[in-house]
């Protein structure tokens, strides 16, 4: 794992070691109130193993990257451009893999330039954090309490971050190592992902795309998992016995080994 600056972005980096990697490499994009950190666990070292170059950013804000000071005033544009910058120096157009606010960010990104393939993974949906706010506040009120002390700045409990995250059992280092590592989120980017910056589907080059969530993702329900599917004409798959961290969970194989599989079936 080889931690890079593409200028003042924090990008980590995995290759292939030992056989021929693919050519198109893979472009991992996390979600609210987290950093590249979170593929690292599991993703990048398994897409590696697989063949391809992975690479995760930091967006602006966020992780090693640039701007921490100014965090509240960054936009979904910003981390648009965020992308668009780290594709311009890759050695060839990636596969985009969004999770969360990441899977907005891709699809906000589709609305400018194309992609060899899109896999968005528990996404916000084109419509919106609305129905996932309205959800919450009626099943989850605690939670969305915690997600609004971290996105102020504030320290919630750790059983805030299982609770969002997790599904599956998950051990207190682990969970503690994580803790660590989450940090505010931009208001401007969430009030963005709410209401005054949605995807334009219209707009949007319309690469192969593989849509995914989990069954027990409380932030991003598999009803709205199947909403995105639908809007973009393909099939949603939902994944048993799973939160909203799916790479962190402890069962995270099987959704790598999903886009392991789909992949070589979509780019060259």
């Amino acid at each position: 794992m080889n931690a890079n600056r593409f200028g003042d972005l924090e990008v980590l980096a995995c290759s292939p070691s030992g056989k021929p990697a693919y050519a198109t490499p893979l472009l991992f994009i996390h979600g609210a109130y987290t950093g590249a950190w979170c593929w690292a666990e599991h993703f990048l070292p398994y897409f590696a193993d697989a063949g391809y170059t992975s690479y995760a950013v930091s967006l602006s804000g966020h992780g090693g990257s640039r701007r921490r000071t100014v965090l509240d005033t960054l936009s979904i544009d910003d981390y648009v451009r965020d992308v668009a910058e780290v594709v311009s120096r890759l050695p060839a157009a990636p596969v985009l893999i969004g999770h969360s606010m990441g899977g907005m960010v891709v699809q906000k990104y589709l609305e400018r330039a194309g992609a060899p393939a899109a896999v968005l993974l528990c996404s916000v949906p084109p419509q919106g954090l609305m129905g996932s706010a309205i959800g919450l506040m009626f099943n989850k009120p605690n939670l969305i309490n915690d997600l609004n002390s971290m996105l102020n700045g504030g320290h919630p409990e750790p059983e805030g971050l299982r609770e969002a995250l997790f599904h599956q059992p998950v051990d207190d280092a682990a969970l503690m190592r994580y803790y660590r590592q989450c940090q505010p989120e931009s208001h401007r980017a969430i009030w963005d992902m709410t209401l005054f910056n949605l995807p334009q589907p219209g707009r949007m080059h319309r690469p192969p795309m593989l849509i995914l969530g989990a069954e027990h993702d409380h932030l991003i329900p598999p009803a709205q998992v199947s909403m995105t599917a639908a809007i973009y004409g393909e099939p949603a798959h939902i994944f048993p016995g799973l939160g909203h961290g799916v790479m962190l969970e402890r069962d995270w194989r099987p959704v790598a080994d999903h886009i392991a599989a789909w992949l070589p079936t979509q780019i060259v």
